[in-house]
């Protein structure tokens, strides 16, 4: 094969291993190619190698990280042990990146104009007004409009799919034939996301660019990859067209990701076969969470009346059902949240726990009352205090309200929780920091049940977590529900979630209910153009039915 008719990345039995890491290598025996116009979808959970395997043959791996055996070629050249200085020459010019978070992956210090100067002053000897030029066509490609604003803001004064189409500028800087993108769309909304990937589709075809992508989203593969290939445990277990690894898939692994993903697979959860349901209370169809037209304001240097966060909301979540809170970031989803749970004041209106105003102007604040709602955060690390053991947190809100006298009821209480959320005894002692992404969140669901609420509200309680844990907390939350007789305030963007466990939903835009109803006929028939456009944005497959 002559460097003309080379792949634009081959990797071949790569190999990489950590200094002090003692289970094994992190990427073994690896290989997969990308052509020119051609889009690779590397998919598989957190730790399967997907970004060390990126990372490797980017030459960007870190410290402690490095290429035992194989080989890495770009263009049909081998650029294995290449010094970082020469590597340094061949991303930008050949390759380009799109790492996964923006608000890392820019300097914070730097206007964007700068940022993408930078990148082409690298590659490209130019004067300044040239240079310039450049960039704002590079920002033009990326998508965004109005670059000559955008050129002289700070990234903090960009929205995050902004943010993320400025790194694609970057990576487009100096016209490179690669793009390697490594989870590019995972903390961005559904419209964001569609809009993201359909100018990456763009530029595919415009430019004949070869396109890596990273992701742990199989809906994300099916519907944009030519080929997907799955990797589990450092190894890579599956490799084909998307259509073939989707409707035939030969490893047990992918098959497990395939059935789970909720891009792909449209149904309601029902509780485990082993559940026991809650008794039926006389009134199972009874409110047990109400706003009345609530309003948040936040003050500014100016007045004490801001912009309103939330604005003449009103809804009802009734006894054992689950109503999911729909929209994109600043829709005003997670301050609604926080007002229901008390977590921030009323401005306006009035929020109800069994038919008693709990929070609102002139309301006296009844802390008995909060303890019938229990908040579950959408970062389990962040809201974990990693000094304390998961037994100290499990029990901190039940010590908290004085609902325990004795230390046998306490380690009682533990051993009845941990268990309730699928976890073993032995973790009673650990702390946030030993525990995967997957326990912590249990953990948290943990504590929110540990003063027998009636109500659990979750912000994006599962937004951060690979498609099969985020399977596994899905049906614990159903199984929970049925066995204690749970109602769920669910706030999240990803309607594939909502599909699995939403009874109502309310979709959210600039601070207000726009739209709300059963589930059923929301997702069947959505009426307003912006729960359409939501709708529309969900990754979605020509393979779905197959997969049914």
């Amino acid at each position: 094969m002559t460097p003309a008719q080379a792949p634009l990345l081959e990797i071949e039995n790569l190999t990489v291993v950590y200094d002090g890491h003692d289970g094994g290598p992190a990427v073994s025996s690896v290989s997969h190619t990308v052509a020119p116009g051609e889009f690779v979808a590397v998919v598989g959970e957190s730790g399967s190698g997907k970004s060390t395997t990126v990372q490797a043959a980017l030459g960007i791996l870190p410290a402690t990280g490095r290429i035992t055996s194989g080989r890495i070629r770009y263009d049909g050249t081998d650029v294995t042990g290449w010094s970082h200085r020469r590597l340094t020459r061949l991303r930008g010019a050949f390759v380009g990146y799109i790492p996964q978070d923006p608000s890392t992956g820019l300097n914070p210090v730097k206007r964007v104009g700068r940022q993408v100067t930078e990148a082409i002053r690298l590659h490209h000897r130019a004067g300044t007004d040239e240079v310039r030029a450049i960039a704002l066509d590079r920002l033009t490609q990326a998508g965004l409009t109005d670059v000559e604003t955008v050129y002289k803001r700070y990234p903090h004064e960009l929205s995050g799919g902004m943010r993320q189409r400025v790194l694609i500028a970057i990576a487009l800087a100096n016209s490179p034939k690669l793009v390697v993108a490594d989870e590019p769309t995972s903390a961005l909304d559904v419209t964001v996301q569609k809009n993201i990937l359909d100018r990456l589709a763009t530029l595919r075809e415009e430019l004949r660019l070869g396109i890596l992508f990273v992701t742990h989203d199989l809906g994300i593969a099916a519907e944009r990859a030519d080929r997907i290939v799955v990797m589990k445990d450092g190894r890579m277990v599956e490799e084909g067209t998307a259509a073939g690894v989707l409707e035939n898939p030969s490893h047990p692994y992918t098959a497990e990701l395939v059935r789970n993903d909720p891009a792909l697979i449209a149904r309601r959860l029902t509780p485990s076969t082993h559940i026991v349901s809650a008794p039926e209370q006389p009134a199972p169809d009874r409110s047990v969470l109400r706003l009345d037209s609530v309003s948040k304001y936040f003050s500014t240097s100016r007045t004490s009346n801001g912009p309103a966060a939330v604005a003449e909301v009103s809804l009802e979540l009734r006894d054992r059902r689950t109503h999911a809170i729909v929209g994109e970031s600043g829709a005003g989803k997670t301050t609604l949240a926080r007002l229901a749970v008390g977590l921030e004041t009323v401005s306006a209106g009035q929020v109800l726990i069994d038919d008693e105003v709990v929070s609102g102007p002139g309301t006296r604040y009844r802390r008995q009352a909060y303890r019938h709602i229990q908040y579950v955060y959408q970062d389990p690390f962040s809201s974990l205090n990693p000094k304390m053991s998961v037994k100290q947190i499990v029990l901190e809100p039940v010590q908290s309200f004085g609902l325990l006298s004795t230390r046998a009821e306490a380690v009682s209480r533990v051993s009845d929780l941990l268990d309730a959320v699928g976890l073993p005894g032995k973790f009673a002692d650990r702390r946030p920091g030993e525990l995967s992404g997957g326990q912590r969140q249990r953990v948290a669901i943990a504590r929110a049940l540990a003063v027998d609420p009636k109500i659990v509200v979750l912000d994006e309680a599962v937004s951060a977590l690979d498609v099969l844990v985020q399977s596994r907390i899905l049906q614990l939350l159903v199984d929970l529900q049925a066995a204690f007789g749970l109602a769920y305030l669910f706030i999240t963007h990803d309607i594939g979630v909502v599909r699995l466990i939403a009874d109502d939903i309310s979709v959210m835009r600039g601070g207000r209910i726009v739209e709300s109803g059963r589930a059923e006929d929301i997702l069947t028939d959505p009426r307003e153009e912006y729960t359409q456009q939501l709708m529309a944005a969900v990754p979605t497959t020509r393979y779905k039915e197959a997969l049914r």
